[in-house]
């Protein structure tokens, strides 16, 4: 597999990891349900000029996939990201961005149950792998204090969204769709801002000032345009399962900008930690041999 592929996921871990930050920054800043809307009503914005002819011309195939694209809109832009604006009141940056590293382990799950996918021996060690260092960071060094905290609510919502964007990787590959990528991310953006309309409506609405004018920028066009085009193009090349693997990586570069423009000190359980989560990407993209096959009898089945 080309190592060229390896740098669309890389570079949207990067960019969600920085909007983590801008997650806790908005804390106060503006409300969960301004940004959630505001940054896809950006989104809409900047693509139109330059999407809606091929949208036009791709009319008829849209009104067939309109129901799939929908699903996929609300999964991954409505639920996943909306959801990480609400979690941000109640935990921090840092939860937020381990949890977010349970979304491997559950699209190698999701992908066995929905498209019979058999996980690989890298898949499965190197999940556990950086699961444990994900563990590392989380107890500080100490794994199993972890054992002692108790859950709060924006840590349950961060699972959820977890969940919901593991879906989302694994329905993207299961209905491949006769669509441009940008046409596709377009029709998403366009279903993510009405679902997302009433919670906007019913919520405080936050005026946009210059307080929080640069948060929704960055949301609008780095973490939702950039990041969702890559991380569709991600999928479809070297699939959910290898492409989720680089998700492990967002406690390491949480930390690294935490410490470049916040000023945070990196310990050494940080580094012992990233390690750890650095060699599960590893052996998920080395160790390719699926560990059983599913027999033709059942897949003839389905």
């Amino acid at each position: 597999m080309p190592l060229i592929y390896f740098l669309a996921p890389l570079a949207t871990v990067l960019i969600w990891s920085g909007n983590m930050t801008i997650n806790q920054l908005s804390v106060g800043a503006i409300a969960p349900t301004s940004i959630a809307f505001l940054r896809w009503v950006l989104a809409l914005a900047v693509m139109t000029p330059f999407v809606l002819p091929a949208v036009w011309r791709h009319r008829e195939e849209l009104g067939r996939q309109w129901p799939k694209l929908a699903f996929l809109g609300l999964l991954g832009m409505g639920l996943w990201q909306g959801l990480a604006y609400v979690a941000a009141e109640t935990t921090s940056a840092t939860n937020m961005g381990i949890l977010a590293a349970m979304v491997p382990l559950l699209t190698v799950l999701l992908s066995a149950l929905i498209l019979r996918v058999a996980p690989t021996l890298g898949g499965i060690a190197g999940g556990v792998v950086a699961f444990v260092g994900v563990t590392v960071l989380l107890g500080r060094g100490n794994p199993l204090s972890l054992l002692h905290l108790e859950v709060a609510f924006g840590d349950a919502l961060m699972v959820v969204a977890a969940s919901c964007y593991a879906l989302y990787g694994v329905m993207l590959k299961r209905w491949p769709m006769a669509l441009p990528p940008w046409v596709m991310l377009y029709a998403q953006v366009c279903f993510a801002v009405l679902f997302l309309l009433p919670g906007y409506l019913l919520g405080p609405m936050t005026p946009v000032s210059t307080a929080n004018i640069g948060l929704i920028l960055y949301a609008g066009i780095p973490a939702s345009i950039i990041t969702t085009f890559l991380w569709m193009r991600a999928v479809r090349q070297i699939g959910a399962n290898q492409a989720s693997i680089f998700i492990n990586l967002m406690p390491l570069f949480s930390a690294l900008i935490a410490m470049a423009f916040l000023g945070e000190i990196v310990a050494g359980f940080h580094l012992v930690g990233g390690l750890l989560i650095l060699a599960g990407v590893i052996m998920a993209q080395l160790l390719t041999q699926p560990l059983n096959r599913i027999p033709r009898s059942r897949e003839s089945l389905s």
